[in-house]
């Protein structure tokens, strides 16, 4: 509801949601609404509703581990690496992001793997979204 409240174009909201649904996707963990408010800064669409689905994508994707291990084997198989047998985790600091080692380990594959995930959801959350506002706002118009 807050989305649909925003002063702004559907077409503006809309794309800044994509954005954070893309980015919530992705294994940057640490950085990803930063840089999901840069990029809809860089493509002049809404940052409040990109910083809203980028937050709201990790608070009510309850599943978010297991696409995040399903995303890293996807990265595997793309990338033609044997998935690992042994555990790992996947919280990393910005220091982990500099570790050249730990990046071409994990980081990428799961980074691969998370387009395969990431532009499908922001091209249909992009829709809807853009869809969603335009009728609220039309029944707002007519009443």
């Amino acid at each position: 509801m807050t989305l649909m409240a925003i002063a702004d174009t559907p077409h503006s909201i809309a794309l800044g949601s994509a954005i954070g649904i893309f980015f919530g996707f992705t294994p940057l963990w640490s950085i990803k609404t930063l840089l999901s408010i840069g990029v809809a800064w860089v493509c002049r669409c809404n940052k409040i509703a990109a910083a809203i689905a980028v937050t709201l994508h990790d608070v009510l994707i309850f599943a978010m581990p297991a696409i995040y291990f399903a995303e890293y084997k996807v990265g595997c198989w793309i990338l033609r690496r044997p998935v690992p047998l042994h555990r790992f985790r996947f919280h990393f600091g910005l220091h982990d992001y500099l570790n050249t080692g730990l990046f071409v380990r994990l980081v990428w594959p799961a980074f691969v793997g998370s387009l395969f995930f990431a532009i499908p959801s922001a091209i249909i959350v992009y829709f809807v979204m853009r869809l969603l506002i335009s009728r609220a706002r039309k029944a707002q118009r007519t009443h």
